[in-house]
C-alpha cells in the first residue's frame, strides 16, 4: 500500500515539491524522544501510528534491544528508517544488512526526522 499523496492542511511544501502525507509507524520505547519525534512528524502533516499494519513507512529506534528490532523489521515490504546511537556502528551495520532502507544516527533523526521520512516517499 503506497503513501497518500495529499497536501497536508495548513502546511506549505517547499517550492516545486509535492507534500506527501504518510502513515508512519513509530516504534520508539523512549517516551521522551518518541513524543518529540511524534510531534515533529505530526507537525509535518503525517499520521503517526503505533503499529505497522496500516503504515506507509516504519521508523524504528535501534538504541535499545536493537537485535530484536532489527529482526522484526527485516524484510518489511515498506520503507524502514532506523536510528541508532552514533557509538554503536555494529547496530547500523546489522540494520543495513537486514535491509533497512535508511539508517541514521539518533542525533540526525532528532534534527531531520520529517525530512528523512519524506525522502523515503519520493
Amino acid at each position: 500500500m503506497g503513501p497518500s499523496r495529499v497536501r497536508a492542511p495548513g502546511l506549505s511544501p517547499a517550492p516545486g515539491a509535492v507534500a506527501a502525507v504518510a502513515r508512519v509507524a513509530l516504534l520508539c520505547p523512549d517516551l521522551l524522544f518518541g513524543s518529540r519525534l511524534r510531534s515533529a512528524l505530526e507537525n509535518a502533516g503525517h499520521e503517526v501510528l503505533d503499529a505497522a499494519a496500516e503504515a506507509d513507512v516504519l521508523v524504528v529506534d535501534l538504541t535499545d534491544d536493537a537485535e530484536s528490532r532489527v529482526a522484526a523489521a527485516a524484510g518489511s515490504s515498506m520503507p524502514v528508517l532506523g536510528f541508532y546511537s552514533h557509538v554503536e556502528q555494529d547496530v547500523r551495520q546489522a540494520a543495513e544488512a537486514a535491509g533497512f532502507t535508511r539508517v541514521v544516527p539518533r542525533s540526525r533523526m532528532a534534527r531531520e526526522g520529517p525530512a528523512l521520512v519524506e525522502a523515503l516517499l519520493a
